[in-house]
C-alpha cells in the first residue's frame, strides 16, 4: 500500500531591523465587476490545493470594452484588512477593504447603488507601490456603500465603499496588467526601456 506524503509549505519569516514596513494604501483603487472579466490570473497551488505563492500569474483578460474604473480615497481614512474564518481543514481568508471618498456627489450616489448590486473585484496598491487584490473567481463577494453628507459646517462629506471577499490567502499581490478607461496600467518592463 503507497502513502502519500504531504510535505508542509512553512518556511522562515525574517525582518531584517531597520528595515521600514510602511503602512497604509494609495489614494486610488480600481474596480471592475466580475462578470467583465473572461479570464483570471491564478494562485499557484500545489497537488494537495496549497497556496505556494503570494502572488497571482498572469494577467486579466476582460470582455470586450470592459475596463477597470477607479475611484479616489482618503488613504489615511482608508485600508485592508484580512482575518482568519472557518475551522480547519476548511479555513480561509475574509479580506475587507474599507475606502473612503470624499464626495457625495451625483457620479458618488451612482456608484454606490452600481456597487450594492455587484460581485466586483479591486486592485489597490499598497505604500511599498505593490497591487493587491479584493476578490477572485470562486467565491462571491459583498460590497456595500454609505453616505455621510455631514453635519454642519465642520462635518464630513463622504462615501465608504466596503468590499468583502473569500480568498485562499491574505489580499494576494497582482503583478498583471490593469486595463483602464486610459489605457494599460502596470505593464512590466521590458529590457532596454
Amino acid at each position: 500500500m503507497s502513502k502519500t506524503s504531504c510535505s508542509p509549505l512553512m518556511g522562515s519569516l525574517i525582518w531584517c531591523e531597520g528595515k521600514p514596513v510602511y503602512p497604509g494604501i494609495r489614494r486610488r483603487l480600481y474596480y471592475t465587476a466580475k462578470s467583465n472579466i473572461t479570464k483570471w490570473p491564478t494562485l499557484p497551488v500545489d497537488e494537495f490545493g496549497r497556496p505556494t505563492s503570494s502572488v497571482l500569474k498572469g494577467s486579466f483578460e476582460m470582455a470586450a470594452d470592459k475596463v477597470f474604473h477607479c475611484i479616489d480615497v482618503l488613504a489615511e481614512k482608508s485600508g485592508i484588512t484580512s482575518e482568519p474564518q472557518g475551522e480547519a481543514p476548511s479555513q480561509t481568508q475574509l479580506n475587507k477593504l474599507v475606502a473612503v471618498h470624499p464626495g457625495v456627489d451625483d457620479k458618488a450616489t451612482m456608484a454606490s447603488a452600481y456597487l450594492n448590486n455587484s460581485d466586483v473585484v479591486v486592485l489597490i496598491q499598497d505604500m511599498n507601490g505593490k497591487y493587491r487584490m479584493i476578490g477572485n473567481e470562486k467565491w462571491q463577494g459583498k460590497a456595500t456603500v454609505n453616505q455621510d453628507l455631514g453635519q454642519g459646517s465642520t462635518g464630513n462629506a463622504n462615501t465608504t465603499i466596503n468590499v468583502e471577499h473569500t480568498d485562499l490567502i491574505a489580499a494576494p499581490f497582482y503583478e498583471g496588467i490593469i486595463p483602464t478607461e486610459d489605457g494599460n496600467i502596470n505593464e512590466p518592463v521590458t529590457e532596454g526601456e
